[in-house]
């Protein structure tokens, strides 16, 4: 979600940068059209060169800051998917330890016959019995 906001306000971010440098361009081309239909001389073409060239510097350097942004926003989420990542090999590992040999034989012939493996976490009750739901099953009667 952090991703498409970032995403879109520098989509936004692009299209005001490239309104800006469409305006821009327009004003300075606009005026070094009157001085080069005023004058003939080559000076006024090398005028021209001159803004177009700093118009695709500051164009340049918007986008530069832009992208480091980006890279920023990127760099801050891979690092909190590490940490995530780190966290889920932990607990994996924790329940691999705290699993008895017949949960984690239930659970590689689930994996290998492509069953959902969500029904590993619960222990097999006795043949022919239904299991309760876990909150029920402890609030039998106790005499």
């Amino acid at each position: 979600m952090n991703s498409q906001c970032c995403t879109v306000a520098m989509d936004l971010g692009v299209c005001q940068l490239r309104n800006f440098s469409i305006s821009f361009l327009s004003s300075v081309l606009g005026k070094e059209r009157a001085s080069v239909d005023n004058s003939s001389s080559g000076a006024s073409v090398v005028a021209i060169d001159n803004k177009i060239e700093q118009a695709m510097d500051l164009v340049k350097s918007h986008l530069m800051y832009a992208v480091r942004e980006e890279v920023e926003v990127l760099k801050e989420q891979i690092k909190e998917l590490m940490e995530r990542n780190t966290q889920l090999e932990q607990e994996n590992n924790l329940l691999k330890t705290l699993a008895s040999p017949e949960q984690l034989a239930q659970f590689q012939a689930q994996v290998q016959t492509g069953g959902s493996p969500t029904g590993a976490a619960q222990p097999p009750g006795p043949p022919g019995t239904a299991q309760a739901p876990p909150s029920t099953q402890n609030s039998g009667t106790s005499a």
